[in-house]
């Protein structure tokens, strides 16, 4: 074997040696242990009772009607805002309306049964209907419930409600035959997030 050739392998021999060194595993000791962690969501369960609060006909000018019914926190959290927002369509019978039926209905929130005086906030179905759900929630639930929410898993708060058909003096025919199907969305809201 001549010089260069051994020469050449001693380089190649070296180079592999510090690349074993440079790049080569270590032993040591070693422990891991692994944990097993759950997140579950908590619930809103917010219900009304009855679902159809009011379901009457033939009414008139002047006359009203009085309804209760009862929220209810059924879930595992928490409510801390009841929100209401209300729409309405209206059945023009005749074709003649040149009013909002809506403006003629008044709607009172009322404390509870026994004190149909005590009226929390009074304003019309069209009114209603224009303000947003949390102004209403501020006007009215933060009035009826504790701390203007609902606890979870303790008993529902009854709340009452009083339709009135105003008389305003004035002719009314228009409404003659006509009704008013008022629809009303409960909305539920959590409380602010904690430190668990």
């Amino acid at each position: 074997m001549g010089l260069k050739k051994q020469l050449g392998m001693g380089i190649m021999s070296a180079a592999l040696g510090l690349t074993l060194i440079g790049g080569g595993t270590y032993a040591y000791f070693s422990d891991s242990e692994e944990t097993s962690n759950t997140f579950a969501a908590g619930t809103l369960d917010l219900s009304v009772d009855p679902t159809t609060i009011v379901d009457i006909d033939s009414m008139k000018p002047g006359d009203s009607v009085t309804k209760d019914f009862e929220l209810k926190n059924s879930g595992s959290l928490d409510i801390e805002k009841v929100l209401l927002k209300t729409n309405y369509t209206v059945t023009d019978a005749k074709g003649d309306n040149t009013d909002d039926f809506g403006k003629h209905i008044e709607v009172e929130f009322l404390y509870n049964a026994d004190k149909f005086d005590e009226v929390i906030y009074k304003t019309t179905l069209a009114d209603l209907k224009n303000m947003t759900p949390e102004a209403v929630g501020n006007k009215v639930f933060d009035e009826i419930l504790e701390n203007g929410g609902l606890p979870a898993g303790e008993d529902g708060n009854d709340l009452v409600v009083k339709f009135n058909f105003l008389d305003n003096g004035e002719d009314q025919n228009q409404f003659q035959g006509d009704s008013l199907k008022l629809n009303w969305t409960f909305e539920a809201q959590q409380t602010d997030g904690q430190e668990k």
